[in-house]
């Protein structure tokens, strides 16, 4: 970890607000991102995690602040969602292509190095959640990515294939020498697969190493344990040395019960 702190970041944020309709979702966030590390973003719906992950990719302009990306920095990206009709008639391959590969030979090597080998000639619309995820990440391996961007990308897996995509993940950050960035309400990603976590709730409230925030107060105000060892995502109170603005959404310290997975920009 020692290399890695010393390595130059690819990609740094100082000072970034974000605001949706005049609606301030983010603020004052600064953080870097080093090659080679995994850093989770965790935090209830509408705390800024996905419009944080955007903005550090390029894919929207912050309100106020700045992110710096290195110079010709390859990134992939994949999707919570992805805005495309999965009843058109598109080939996993065709798909792929579009990534810019022009190798068939090296788009179906990127679907075996994902766990998806053969699915090439297969209809997107034919694929179950989990082969779908694996096409997206072929897809986005196909890019060479020096820093790999996930937002929630387990959605709709079960537990086993959820764990087996981010051993995946780890293993890929380990080949390649790439950062990787995740948005998850998963607990197993930020307690097994991240380096650091950074907790949000419209603004940092604790960020470290898994151990580190795990044991943080913040952490624990925020995430809870439902029935059946399920995560639920809580509101909290901001009691530890940020100002009370109303305005910024904290002051609803009993904003209770499991934030669902589509609600608000996240």
């Amino acid at each position: 970890m020692t290399a890695l702190a010393e390595a130059p970041p690819l990609v740094e944020a100082t000072g970034v607000s974000i605001r949706y309709d005049g609606v301030e979702v983010l603020r004052d966030v600064t953080l870097s991102l080093r090659p080679g590390e995994i850093v989770t973003l965790v935090g209830p719906n509408g705390s800024g995690k996905t419009s944080l992950a955007r903005a550090l990719a390029g894919a929207l302009r912050p309100s106020a602040g700045r992110v710096r990306r290195r110079p010709g920095l390859r990134l992939g990206y994949v999707p919570q969602t992805l805005a495309l009709d999965r009843t058109l008639p598109m080939t996993v391959d065709r798909f792929l292509a579009l990534a810019g590969e022009r190798d068939r030979a090296v788009r179906e090597a990127a679907l075996e190095r994902t766990g998806a080998p053969g699915l090439g000639p297969r209809q997107l619309s034919e694929l179950s959640g989990g082969q779908f995820q694996r096409t997206l990440l072929a897809h986005a391996l196909l890019r060479r990515p020096e820093l790999l961007v996930l937002d929630e990308p387990t959605t709709g897996l079960d537990q086993p294939g959820a764990s087996a995509f981010y051993r995946l993940v780890a293993e890929l950050r380990d080949e390649l020498g790439c950062a990787v960035l995740m948005v998850s309400h998963d607990l197993h990603v930020v307690m097994s697969a991240s380096d650091r976590v950074i907790c949000l709730n419209g603004h940092v409230c604790c960020e470290g190493t898994p151990t580190v925030v795990a044991a943080a107060p913040e952490y624990r105000a925020l995430f809870g344990f439902g029935t059946g060892g399920a995560l639920a995502l809580y509101r909290h109170q901001h009691d530890h040395g940020h100002d009370h603005d109303p305005a910024h959404g904290h002051d609803h310290p009993h904003d209770h019960g499991p934030q669902g997975q589509g609600a608000g920009p996240g």
